[in-house]
C-alpha cells in the first residue's frame, strides 16, 4: 500500500491530527454548551409574553448574537487573533483555536436553545407558576427538562458545524485534520492525504449525527 495510492500517508501524523480535531471539538463543544444554554434561556425569557419580558434586553442580546452569527468563521478566526493571544497566549495549535470556535458556535447554539424552549407548552410554564415555582425553578425543573430532546438535537447540529469549523481553523495553523488536508492535500497536491482526511471527517460527522439522534429520541417526551 505504501508503494501505491497511499504512499504519502504517514499514519502517526493522521492519528495526531485526528486527536487534535477531537480535542478541539470536545473542548469547544463543552464551552459552547456552557455559554449557549444560558444565552438561549435569556433570549427566551426576555422575549415578549415570557416570564421575564424585557424588550430592551432581548433586542440587545439578539443584536449581539446576530452580529457574531453574521461574521464568516474564517474572518472571525483572523479578527480574534489579538483576543486569542491575550487570553490563551497563542493563536496557533489546538488551544489557539478554542476561542474563535466558541465565539462562532455559542451564538448559533443559543438560537437553537431559544427555538427548543419555544416548543415547551405555555400551559406547562403557567402550571409551574401557579404552584409557586420561582424563575430559577421553572428554568431548571420545567423548561430545560421539557426541551431536552430539542437541546440535544441542537447540540448535534452545533457539533457538526464545529467539525467544519475545526477544518477551516487549519487555515491559520490550528492543527487537526483540516490543517493536514491544507498543508499536504492542497498545497503539496497529495490526493491520498486529502482523501483520508475527508473520509475521517465524514465518519466523525456520521458518528455525531447517529449518537445525537439516538439521544434525542430517548429523551423525547412526546
Amino acid at each position: 500500500m505504501q508503494d501505491g495510492f497511499f504512499q504519502n500517508i504517514y499514519w502517526p501524523d493522521i492519528a495526531q491530527a485526528t486527536l487534535d480535531t477531537l480535542l478541539m471539538l470536545g473542548c469547544s463543544l463543552l464551552l459552547t454548551l456552557l455559554l449557549g444554554i444560558p444565552l438561549g434561556v435569556l433570549l427566551f425569557l426576555t422575549d415578549r409574553g415570557q416570564i421575564s419580558e424585557s424588550p430592551i434586553a432581548n433586542r440587545l442580546l439578539g443584536l449581539f448574537v446576530n452580529i457574531l452569527r453574521s461574521i464568516p468563521f474564517v474572518i472571525l478566526l483572523i479578527v480574534m487573533i489579538p483576543l486569542t493571544l491575550l487570553v490563551i497566549g497563542t493563536s496557533l495549535g489546538v488551544s489557539g483555536a478554542i476561542p474563535p470556535l466558541v465565539a462562532g458556535a455559542a451564538p448559533f447554539y443559543a438560537r437553537l436553545v431559544e427555538t427548543a424552549l419555544r416548543d415547551v407548552p405555555r400551559a406547562t410554564i403557567e402550571a409551574a407558576q401557579a404552584m409557586g415555582a420561582t424563575r430559577l425553578q421553572i428554568i431548571i425543573k420545567v423548561l430545560l427538562p421539557e426541551a431536552l430532546s430539542g437541546l440535544l438535537s441542537g447540540a448535534t447540529i452545533t457539533a457538526i458545524a464545529l467539525v467544519s469549523f475545526t477544518a477551516m481553523a487549519g487555515v491559520v495553523g490550528a492543527g487537526g485534520l483540516g490543517d493536514l488536508a491544507i498543508r499536504y492535500g492542497y498545497q503539496r497536491f497529495q490526493a491520498d492525504v486529502m482523501l483520508v482526511t475527508v473520509v475521517l471527517l465524514v465518519l466523525l460527522v456520521q458518528l455525531i449525527q447517529w449518537s445525537g439522534d439516538w439521544l434525542a429520541r430517548r429523551t423525547d417526551h412526546r
